[in-house]
């Protein structure tokens, strides 16, 4: 696509988007009778695709076809893209469903893949949470270039898609299409998830404040599949009635879906499940999911909201619960916990997963922030270390001599704590305060040391250095 064609469809998909706020799209739904249609391949039927209106899963037959009965409450009939073909785009932003209207017939198209995808990497972006103009063009001229580098280093070849999981923007519906373009701009495909702050409010409950996201990104729940990877996207924000009110819990209609979605997944199959809020800690109803995922070897959920960055491992799942691209709401480089603003780089290959945190702005290689100060004649070194899990080691050297593992503690940030403590900073959204965390590492040593050196090495073997003048 050249350039002109490139900026044209950009105000193309920025104007449709606009169109979609102020449409009433599901007016005229047309329920009670079967929904039918075909996957092709060309002029080939695609068999065993599931086919989903997020209530009943069925599959297609040896020739592609598909017939479902749609539940009242659908608005979509969506496709769960089967491994080995091309994601279904509109300038980046996935769109593997069809919106139901007065027809009764939905044909989906797929195109197969050149290569094996057995091997594919992914990025989860985070809280892009734009309030207004000002935050879309930080976005654009620091996030946006930052990942068109990531991609770029991958290779030419490399199958790359994203995931955001949540907070688009910041209640402001309107900036959607800044973030459409954003997507177009970093040029991969990329699939959304509803956060809180991308809710209608003063429109009735739970079941009325996806509507504009609907509008403009299709359903909030649904899978697809890239390689031995089957990725589920959930809604886990329940609107609760009140404006901003609102809890962490998967409704029971999804729980249903999931466990019929399930069913056609091996339980050897990497499970990467995004959804907006994190599930070990804030999800009211997690043991249900977590009985849905029970037997599956290797599941993997990734969550935002908290704009900090943490890893849990419990129930046999690992949950990577990422820093923020907007950091600490825009207001600095970093998050409330001192992570630098970024989001995570993922790399498949087969049914195992390996992952890096991506400072916005640095080098893959930054993984810590080191600290030092003075207390009583003894120098106290912090390290953060943000991506951290019980798999790492975090040693020290002082003058070139190992000095072991560093203590680890809780505590904040030096810097998050000088750019956000206070109900007057950061001036512009005094609200952000700093957030105690458990990646903190500390060593005391005598002020004679001249040369202090922290490597950490991860769950993976690769050793991260980061040195600091005493």
């Amino acid at each position: 696509m050249n350039r002109r064609s490139f900026i044209q469809g950009l105000g193309l998909i920025t104007g449709s988007a606009f169109i979609a706020l102020q449409s009433d799209a599901f007016t005229k739904l047309k329920h009670g009778e079967a929904i039918r249609g075909k996957v092709t391949d060309g002029a080939k039927g695609i068999k065993n695709v599931v086919i989903s209106d997020g209530y009943n899963v069925v599959l297609t037959d040896e020739k592609g076809n598909y017939s479902i009965t749609p539940d009242v409450k659908a608005t979509n009939i969506f496709m769960s893209t089967p491994a080995g073909y091309e994601f279904k785009t509109d300038y980046s932003v996935v769109r593997q469903y069809e919106t139901l209207g007065s027809r009764n017939e939905y044909d989906f198209k797929l195109q197969a893949l050149k290569r094996s995808d057995d091997q594919h990497n992914f990025i989860i972006w985070a809280d892009p949470q734009v309030k207004n103009k000002k935050d879309v063009q930080q976005m654009m001229d620091t996030s946006v270039p930052d990942v068109q580098e990531v991609i770029k280093s991958m290779g030419k070849d490399a199958l790359v898609h994203g995931i955001c999981v949540g907070d688009i923007v910041w209640d402001n519906h309107a900036l959607f299409p800044d973030y459409n373009n954003a997507v177009a701009q970093i040029g991969i495909p990329f699939f959304q998830a509803l956060g809180n702050h991308d809710m209608d409010y003063r429109q009735g409950g739970d079941e009325t404040s996806d509507k504009t996201f609907k509008e403009v990104f299709g359903p909030t729940y649904y899978s697809f599949n890239r390689g031995k990877a089957h990725y589920v996207v959930l809604d886990d924000v329940r609107y609760l009635g009140s404006e901003r009110d609102y809890d962490g819990f998967i409704v029971q209609n999804q729980l249903d879906w999931l466990a019929k979605d399930l069913k056609y997944v091996d339980k050897d199959q990497l499970i990467i499940l995004c959804l907006h809020i994190p599930v070990h800690n804030s999800v009211k109803n997690n043991a249900d999911l977590y009985a849905i995922l029970a037997g599956f070897n290797n599941v993997h959920i990734m969550s935002g909201h908290t704009h900090f960055n943490e890893n849990n491992l419990a129930n046999g799942i690992y949950e990577h619960n990422h820093g923020t691209v907007c950091g600490a709401w825009w207001t600095g480089p970093i998050c409330e916990d001192g992570t630098p603003r970024g989001y995570g780089v993922y790399e498949v290959n087969g049914n195992q997963l390996k992952w890096y945190y991506k400072s916005t702005g640095f080098d893959k290689s930054k993984q810590m922030s080191l600290y030092l100060d003075t207390l009583n004649n003894q120098k106290r070194l912090l390290a953060n270390v943000w991506n951290w899990d019980p798999e790492w080691k975090v040693e020290y050297f002082l003058d070139d001599q190992s000095k072991g593992a560093m203590e680890q503690q809780k505590g904040y940030d030096p810097q998050a704590v000088e750019l956000y403590k206070g109900d007057k900073l950061p001036a512009s959204r005094s609200f952000v305060e700093p957030r105690q965390m458990d990646h903190l590492f500390m060593a005391h040593f005598d002020s004679s040391v001249k040369k202090v050196k922290v490597i950490a090495t991860d769950r993976f073997g690769v050793q991260y250095t980061a040195t600091i003048a005493s």
